[in-house]
């Protein structure tokens, strides 16, 4: 509020960070990646290949991007997003698009960003993963495949 029952336009203005996620299948596994130690946010979590979309990107465009540079591979990933929903990355507020892919074959190289990967079943990752909202967009993109 400024003085006199005025509100600021930039207080009610939103502020959110745009994220993709990526959930990479390979036949009924999931790709882990275990973030670095050296992260500033979730350091130690395990999650699936994510990242934020860079100003005049499209969603699909940055889950492309960060699929091939967290993990080396190029996987087929479905251009509908499986799920959106808000979280936080410490402090800030986050939109994160969530999209399919399936990579049948390759051997995955990890960026700096990760220090271990694995592929899961879904009971495996949701054990190991500590965003709820990941695990749901993981389950819907294993039991929803067309």
């Amino acid at each position: 509020m400024t003085g006199a029952g005025v509100t600021d336009p930039a207080e009610e203005r939103p502020c959110f960070v745009a994220a993709v996620v990526v959930v990479i299948l390979r036949g009924d596994r999931i790709l882990a990646m275990r973030r670095s130690p050296m992260k500033d946010a979730a350091p130690g979590a395990w999650e699936a290949i994510s990242g934020r979309i860079r100003p005049g990107e499209q969603p699909l465009e940055a889950a492309i991007r960060e699929a091939r540079e967290e993990t080396g591979l190029t996987p087929r990933i479905d251009p509908d997003p499986i799920a959106a929903y808000q979280a936080k990355r410490k402090t800030d507020d986050m939109i994160v698009v969530a999209f399919r892919a399936c990579s049948d074959s390759g051997d995955v190289t990890r960026s700096e960003e990760h220090d271990a990967h694995a592929w899961m079943t879904l009971e495996e990752f949701a054990d190991a993963c500590p965003f709820p909202l990941l695990v749901g967009a993981t389950r819907r993109a294993l039991t929803e495949r067309g």
